[in-house]
């Protein structure tokens, strides 16, 4: 049985009187792509950074493709594909200088010509980093990451400043990454992308993890329980809304305008918050009735948005 891409028992990170990993245990199986989620401070950048070899832990055990990333950083290195948010580059490199000055670096390169066609770089390639788009400037560090066919690939906000069409892009080449039997780690503020991609989610906060599992697990409610879902004019008092419903349900606007009504939900329940949005002078829209998503359980188990 070969080893997991990531495993990680009882990591410890201080920074002086402050503890931003505090125990965390973490386990990622080969060929899997893994979403770690948490709020700003949660520790999810220290882990990963230690993973990357860039950090050493003050305790706790840390394994990344069977080695361990501080003291056998040089046989690592090789193995795996690191793209920091930001891109990293020299301002003034040219985009296929810098991935050509990559490749060179790495055993068996993929094409750099190839992978900048693939994502959608080929008409920059003489263009320099600082004045690439961010969405840009993010994919170039995305090939950079790829280039040395790393066994695993550790992502931070992949698609930051991408839009829509460039996101699917990424998207669909982080899948056939996944069905090559690459391991991808990636951090993310975007559930869409999470609960998209993910085999796994991982949900930290202070320094420990708080929730694991499938999406699809970790968003499976209690027996019937439903969720209904509307939209409005924001800042309506959901205690009032809540008050109105039968005992146990809970309403709460988790962005301004976006309602969300938990339990289970029946006609009477939606005609119950029709009649309610109705009498405030208010007009309901975009009703939905389904489960919760990834957001919604983010925001139960922290209390806060996911933030980048």
């Amino acid at each position: 049985m070969s080893t997991p891409a990531v495993e990680i028992t009882g990591l410890v990170k201080r920074y002086g009187a402050k503890t931003a990993v505090d125990g965390l245990d973490l386990k990622m199986d080969r060929g899997r792509l893994l979403a770690l989620l948490g709020p700003n401070g949660a520790g999810k950048t220290t882990t990963v950074e230690i993973c990357e070899g860039f950090l050493r832990p003050d305790a706790g055990r840390v394994r990344v493709l069977g080695f361990d990333p501080a003291r056998e950083g040089a046989a690592l290195r090789p193995r795996i594909g690191v793209m920091p948010q930001g891109g990293g580059a020299y301002p003034g490199v040219r985009a296929g200088e810098m991935l050509g000055l990559v490749a060179s670096c790495a055993a068996r390169p993929l094409d750099p010509a190839w992978l900048l066609e693939i994502l959608g770089l080929s008409q920059v390639r003489r263009t320099p980093f600082k004045r690439l788009s961010g969405g840009q400037q993010q994919r170039l560090s995305l090939a950079c990451a790829l280039v040395g066919r790393p066994e695993l690939v550790f992502l931070d906000e992949p698609t930051a400043g991408m839009d829509p069409q460039a996101r699917r892009l990424v998207w669909d080449l982080l899948g056939a990454l996944r069905a090559d039997g690459v391991s991808v780690l990636l951090t993310t503020h975007l559930m869409e992308e999470a609960e998209a991609l993910a085999d796994d989610v991982v949900i930290v906060d202070h320094g420990r993890v708080i929730a694991e599992g499938t999406p699809a697990a970790l968003t499976a409610e209690e027996g019937d329980a439903a969720q209904l879902r509307f939209k409005a004019r924001a800042g309506l008092d959901t205690e009032l809304l809540s008050a109105a419903l039968p005992e146990g349900y809970k309403v709460h606007e988790p962005t301004p305008g976006s309602y969300h009504v938990l339990g289970h939900v029946d006609p009477q329940v939606v005609s119950t918050v029709t009649s309610w949005c109705a009498q405030q002078g208010v007009l309901a829209e975009e009703l939905h009735v389904g489960k919760r998503d990834l957001e919604e359980v983010f925001i139960e188990l922290t209390g806060r948005e996911l933030r980048s």
